[in-house]
């Protein structure tokens, strides 16, 4: 005979407790953003009181003493940073992640790991320093020259070159991940048709990967978008809209990290670096939501 089973009231009590402040701390998570933009927004409306938000975007005047504040510049050379660097680290994440899953002897990659994520946790000032003693010097005495171009090494190329190394570890990291999850049988099937390896791996491994790829290059993009002490230190801050890779920049990270602590007691000036802060923030929200779109379209095409 069964006997009908007795829940104690203090087993209800702490199942209703445990309910609660897993959906405030989800609550708390998905609200974060809103309360972050919400507080830059707040602190950056005096700008906006005599300057329209076209103006303070398109505007390359940059005199803050004069009530000039024009963004521009900055958000040009946070662009060319930015790319520039995705550029140089997304081929080499990704052909590092296929021989890393594809050729090379299990022993490498397990060798491999260890190493990545010591260079993800080495502090950006060091490569802010690495790129100073090394990288500066190769540009103003070596690449500048080869094309013909005279430069003090501070440029915009600096800036994404120490960008670019930066980012490596974050986005190899999510690419061998990526390509260690697709199924062995998809590999197994395209080579007993007879495909070639790098066949296979072009036509069916990389295709199926397209989704985590995209993934992996967006995070790169937003991680190398708000980095602020190594690129301040390499790529000049000077307040011009760069016309190339030689010519010096002045993303928003630094302009925020050069001036935010001295600037406190001017009200406007500070309100430009909160807007500087809120034009940061909208930009990686946007690119991380067309990201996400861009993945979702990707995983139903190739399902």
């Amino acid at each position: 005979m069964n006997r009908p089973i007795t829940i104690l009231p203090g087993r209800h009590l702490r199942a209703r407790m445990h309910h609660v402040w897993m959906f405030l701390s989800l609550a708390l998570v998905i609200l974060m953003p809103v309360i972050l933009g919400i507080g830059l927004y707040v602190k950056s409306t005096m700008l906006f009181e005599g300057h329209t938000f076209r103006e303070l975007l398109t505007s390359s005047d940059w005199r803050p003493l004069s009530g000039k504040f024009g963004f521009l510049p900055f958000i040009t050379s946070s662009v060319w940073v930015t790319f520039l660097s995705l550029l140089i680290a997304g081929p080499i994440c990704l052909l590092t992640a296929i021989n890393l899953t594809q050729y090379a002897k299990p022993w490498v990659l397990k060798m491999m790991h260890p190493v990545i994520d010591i260079l993800a946790g080495i502090p950006s000032v060091v490569y802010g320093v690495w790129g100073i003693l090394v990288i500066v010097p190769f540009i103003s005495r070596r690449v500048a020259p080869f094309f013909g171009v005279e430069s003090s090494g501070y440029t915009i190329l600096a800036g994404a070159i120490v960008l670019a190394v930066m980012i490596i570890p974050f986005v190899l990291n999510i690419l061998i991940d990526v390509f260690k999850t697709i199924p062995d049988e998809l590999k197994e099937a395209s080579l007993s048709l007879g495909a070639s390896k790098w066949q296979t791996i072009k036509k069916v491994l990389a295709r199926k990967a397209v989704p985590g790829i995209i993934s992996a290059l967006g995070l790169g993009v937003s991680r190398a978008f708000g980095e602020t002490i190594a690129v301040l230190m390499v790529v000049g801050n000077v307040t011009k809209i760069p016309s190339g890779v030689f010519q010096p920049g002045y993303p928003l990270p630094a302009l925020i990290a050069n001036n935010y602590g001295e600037m406190l007691s001017i009200p406007l000036y500070d309100s430009a670096l909160m807007l500087a802060a809120l034009i940061l923030f909208v930009v990686v929200l946007l690119f991380n939501f067309v990201s996400r779109i861009a993945i979702v379209q990707m995983e139903k095409a190739t399902t």
